[in-house]
């Protein structure tokens, strides 16, 4: 009989994750009770917002306490079912309290099937998956970009700026990208379509970010914070747009960093919100048909950075929170 292996949480971080805030533990494979599911989980996905549930602070969401499995989506098989809108086989993406293991038992409302013939099923935890709702969302309710604004999105070669960039230039916008050195620059300009990519740490990333937005900024896609949003804010046009989605550089900061140009908001009228996809979970549906219709068109590209196995998940997040994986960050769990 197959066993289950979780990982869950040993200790809350103080500063930078380590290795040692995590305890992998072994159980029964659960049984599922009427109206559950039992997800045999093949792809895990790992992404940022985990960091904010592995601590005591406040959120939009309930965090992770000690003992408790690390809270993730995951992609996988039904094996056994005991919901009328599930059966043994179906492909599904669970919602994140399924976490970080190989199985588990899952009320079926809260399951989403997924064709896994129409686009690679690694594909609904990416671009098809959260993230992608991400940026879908956070570029057409909060950004609506026109055509001919320039939109810089910070994180561009992740996940979710990936997206972000290609659906700018879908919009007919210019759109212009921050990554973390030359290949990555190199990928989002030459593979992504971008316009331009200032890679921040290059030293210069006031001079090349005013280079490469001439005419200042209009949206602006915000996934890392700190320094890099500092220096974005006196560039903003006159009644831009900011989609708050991540704050990354300050994860696992012990002391915040101070915003210097916080007065740009006041005198550029700059609309700033706060963005979290599940306000939008009523019309998932409608984005990820509209995503997956651009990824058969060839219109939306992606790359996955993936780790084998469940062993190698702490590794692979804290390497994902100083910016190595290069496009989503996955574990292939089978």
């Amino acid at each position: 009989m197959p066993k289950n292996q979780a990982w869950t949480l040993a200790s809350y971080p103080s500063g930078w994750v380590v290795e040692d805030n995590f305890k992998l533990i072994e159980s029964p494979v659960p049984s599922p009770k009427d109206g559950e599911v039992l997800v045999k989980n093949l792809w895990l996905s790992l992404d940022p917002y985990m960091r904010g549930r592995m601590s005591k602070a406040q959120s939009y969401a309930k965090g992770v306490e000690i003992g408790d499995v690390i809270t993730g989506e995951t992609a996988g098989e039904v094996v056994e079912s005991k919901h009328p809108g599930f059966k043994r086989g179906d492909k599904v993406i669970t919602g994140q309290r399924m976490g970080w293991q190989l199985y588990g038992c899952a009320k079926g409302e809260t399951l989403t099937a997924v064709d896994a013939e129409r686009a690679p099923l690694s594909t609904y935890l990416g671009c098809l998956g959260m993230p992608g709702l991400t940026a879908w969302f956070g570029m057409k309710e909060i950004g609506a970009p026109k055509a001919g604004e320039t939109v810089v999105v910070s994180a561009a070669s992740g996940a979710v700026g990936s997206v972000v960039g290609q659906l700018a230039k879908a919009a007919g916008c210019r759109a212009v990208g921050i990554a973390g050195g030359k290949t990555k620059c190199d990928y989002v300009v030459k593979e992504l379509g971008f316009d331009a990519c200032v890679d921040y740490k290059a030293g210069n990333l006031q001079r090349d970010l005013k280079a490469a937005c001439p005419k200042g900024i209009d949206v602006n896609f915000e996934n890392v914070g700190g320094e890099i949003f500092d220096t974005i804010l006196p560039m903003m046009n006159t009644f831009s747009r900011v989609i708050v989605c991540g704050l990354i550089s300050g994860y696992n900061a012990t002391t915040p960093y101070e915003m210097k140009n916080i007065r740009s908001i006041l005198v550029n009228r700059i609309r700033m919100q706060g963005m979290i996809v599940f306000d939008w979970n009523q019309r998932y549906p409608e984005a990820r048909g509209a995503l997956a219709g651009m990824l058969q068109q060839g219109k939306l590209k992606y790359r996955e950075t993936v780790a084998q196995g469940i062993e190698s998940a702490p590794k692979a997040f804290i390497g994902l929170l100083k910016g190595e994986n290069f496009g989503k960050q996955l574990i292939k769990l089978a």
